[in-house]
């Protein structure tokens, strides 16, 4: 069964016909063309498909495309402006943060809604809010150490 939907993604509205099972995680990599956010585990456990949807991160692959109808989202895609990369995105090179690039944008999206909601955040909230993103390659230390070269970036 096809449900119509309208979701604006990095600024942009897309009004488009789904199918009822579609995740936001497919829709916005096969429907709408933005393949930053990952496909990982599908079942919400890495953090790679992770986006902001209307001011918080959540798992795309976890949302059914239908329940996102009239959300506002924003992708990887959607950070940095033109050619100006992100303060989050500029301070995950500089640190070395960035690696293989598949938890990367789940971490960047995790990093700039806990940013978003407090400016000024505590080593716990960037763990609490990084937590339950999954790296193979950094570990965790130059990711944290990202989040906190961001913060004096964005005063």
């Amino acid at each position: 069964m096809k449900h119509s939907i309208k979701v604006k993604i990095n600024g942009q509205l897309y009004l488009e016909e789904v199918e009822t099972g579609m995740t936001l995680l497919q829709f916005i990599r096969d429907k709408v063309g933005y393949t930053g956010t990952k496909i990982g585990c599908e079942n919400g456990e890495c953090g790679a498909c992770t986006v902001i949807m209307d001011g918080d991160p959540v798992r795309a692959c976890l949302i059914l495309a239908v329940e996102a109808d009239g959300a506002d989202i924003t992708t990887v895609e959607g950070l940095s402006e033109k050619d100006k990369l992100h303060p989050l995105q500029q301070s995950f090179i500089e640190t070395g943060a960035a690696q293989c690039g598949f938890c990367t944008p789940g971490m960047l999206m995790a990093g700039k809604a806990l940013l978003d909601k407090k400016p000024n955040p505590s080593d716990k909230d960037i763990m609490d809010a990084l937590g339950g993103h999954l790296c193979r390659c950094t570990g965790y230390k130059s990711i944290s150490k990202a989040v906190e070269i961001a913060i004096e970036k964005t005063k």
